[in-house]
C-alpha cells in the first residue's frame, strides 16, 4: 500500500459493485461524427493529420476518418496516405450506409492504399425510424445481410451499426443483429444516436446484445458503444456499457458532434486512466484537445474538466495555502491531489495559484516565490489590498505593475 492509499480513502473502490471494465479500448470519431456538428468548421487536411498524430501518440489505435461518399473523400485519401507512408499503428474506419454504392468506396480505397479499412455500415432500426422511413423488419434484415456479405466478398472488415439502438425493440435487434452476425460481421455497434440512454439502460442493452452474439455462436464478435450527450450522461453511459461487456467505446475530441455532441474522448480517457484501464501516457492529451479546438473552431469552456483554463487554477486563500504547503514538501503528486480529484501532472498540466478577492497571504507568497521576487510585508500587503478591492483575479501584468510601483516607492 502506497502512502497515498493510506492518505486517501477511495469510496469509488469500495463495496460489491466495484467497476470492472475488462479490456475496453476506444475508437475516435472526431474526424467523422464530430465534424457533423453544425457549429464546427471542417479542418484542413494538415490539421486532420495533426489530430490523427495526437491520437496515435496517446495510444488510440482505431478511428473513423470520414464519410467517403461526401466531400471528405480527398481528405480521407490524404489521411490514408499519411497512415501508410508513416506506418502508423492505427486502424482506419469509414462510415457508410448499408448500400452497395457506399461500400464500393471502401473497396476502392482499400485496394488503392493496400491496408484494411473497416466499413462502419449504419442502418436505422428503431420502430419510430421504421415508421417514418416506410421500412419493415424484412427490409432491415435484408439490408444488413447484403451489406455484410458484400464486404465479406471483397475482404473488407465490417462493423454493422444499428442507429437508435437504445430505443429499438429487442425482437427487432435479435433479428437484425442475428442476421448480420450469421452473415459474418466481425463487429457490431450499439448506437445511442439521440442520447436517450441512462447508465442502467446502456448496461441492459449491451447485455442483451451480448446474449444475441452468444446465441449465434460467435463470441469473438466485438461490441462497440457509440454514445451521445443529449442528457449529459455520455461518459457515465460509456463506462456503464464497458462494465456490461462493450469492448470498444466511441468518442470525439471535446465531445463535438450533432446536437449536444458525442462522448468526449478527452474526458473518457481521463476516467479510463484514473480507473487503471489506459496503459499509455496521456501527456499528449492537452495538445490533442488544443488541436481539435483550433481546427474545428470550438473554444474550450473555461470550466471544462481537466482542460479548461480554470481546471487547475485557484485564487481561494484556504485552497492555495494547502497547495502551497504540499508543494513545500517537494512532493509534486501530493500538491496535485490535495485540492484536485484529477492529478494535473498525469496529463501534462500543473496546479496554478492566482491572486484575487478571496485570496490570502499564501497566494501572494507563492506568486512572489515562483518569480524570485522579495516577500517583503509591505509588498504583500500592497498586493492583497489591490486584490481584495478587485472584482476579478489580478492579471500577471497588473501584479507586475504593483511590484514595480512598490520598488519605486521603496527607493524614494
Amino acid at each position: 500500500m502506497s502512502k497515498y492509499e493510506e492518505l486517501i480513502y477511495d469510496w469509488n473502490e469500495k463495496g460489491p459493485n466495484t467497476m470492472d471494465l475488462g479490456s475496453v479500448t476506444v475508437d475516435d470519431e472526431t474526424l467523422r461524427d464530430g465534424l457533423q456538428s453544425p457549429s464546427v468548421q471542417e479542418p484542413s487536411l494538415p490539421e486532420k493529420i495533426e489530430i490523427l498524430e495526437s491520437m496515435v501518440a496517446m495510444g488510440i489505435r482505431r478511428g473513423d476518418i470520414g464519410l467517403p461518399m461526401s466531400s471528405q473523400l480527398e481528405d480521407i485519401k490524404g489521411l490514408l496516405a499519411h497512415i501508410v507512408s508513416h506506418k502508423l499503428d492505427f486502424s482506419p474506419g469509414l462510415a457508410v450506409r448499408t448500400v452497395i454504392q457506399d461500400l464500393e468506396h471502401v473497396v476502392r480505397l482499400q485496394d488503392q492504399f493496400g491496408i484494411p479499412i473497416k466499413a462502419e455500415a449504419f442502418l436505422g432500426c428503431s420502430r419510430i425510424r421504421q415508421m417514418v422511413e416506410g421500412w419493415d423488419l424484412d427490409f432491415l434484415v435484408k439490408s444488413a445481410v447484403n451489406a455484410v456479405e458484400f464486404a465479406q466478398k471483397h475482404d473488407v472488415p465490417i462493423m454493422f451499426v444499428t442507429e437508435d439502438t437504445t430505443r429499438s425493440h429487442p425482437d427487432d435487434l435479435k433479428a437484425i443483429y442475428g442476421a448480420a452476425i450469421d452473415a459474418g460481421a466481425q463487429e457490431i455497434c450499439i448506437a445511442d444516436t439521440v442520447g436517450h440512454s441512462t447508465p442502467q439502460g446502456a448496461a441492459m442493452v449491451v447485455k442483451a446484445v451480448r446474449a444475441i452474439i452468444e446465441e449465434h455462436g460467435r463470441p469473438e464478435v466485438l461490441i462497440n458503444w457509440h454514445g451521445h450527450s443529449d442528457r449529459g450522461l455520455a461518459v457515465m453511459n460509456s463506462l456503464a456499457a464497458a462494465e456490461a461487456g462493450a469492448d470498444i467505446i466511441h468518442a470525439a475530441g471535446l465531445g463535438i458532434g450533432e446536437r449536444s455532441g458525442n462522448t468526449p474522448m478527452d474526458q473518457l480517457l481521463v476516467n479510463l486512466k484514473l480507473l487503471g484501464y489506459w496503459d499509455h501516457e496521456l501527456t499528449e492529451l492537452p495538445r490533442y484537445v488544443e488541436r481539435v479546438s483550433k481546427a474545428v473552431g470550438a473554444p474550450v469552456p473555461r470550466n471544462y474538466p481537466v482542460f479548461g483554463e480554470d481546471a487547475f487554477r485557484t485564487a481561494t486563500g484556504v485552497h492555495a495555502a494547502a497547495i502551497a504547503k504540499a508543494m513545500r514538501t517537494g512532493d509534486a503528486y501530493l500538491a496535485d491531489v490535495i485540492y484536485s480529484g484529477v492529478p494535473a501532472g498525469m496529463f501534462g498540466l500543473s496546479q496554478e495559484i492566482e491572486i484575487g478577492r478571496m485570496s490570502g497571504k499564501s497566494n501572494v507568497l507563492f506568486w512572489l516565490a515562483a518569480r524570485d521576487l522579495p516577500s517583503e510585508p509591505d509588498l504583500v500587503e500592497a498586493i492583497l489590498t489591490e486584490a481584495h478591492g478587485s472584482r476579478s483575479v489580478l492579471s500577471e501584468d497588473h501584479l507586475k505593475n504593483i511590484v514595480n510601483q512598490w520598488r519605486v516607492e521603496s527607493r524614494a
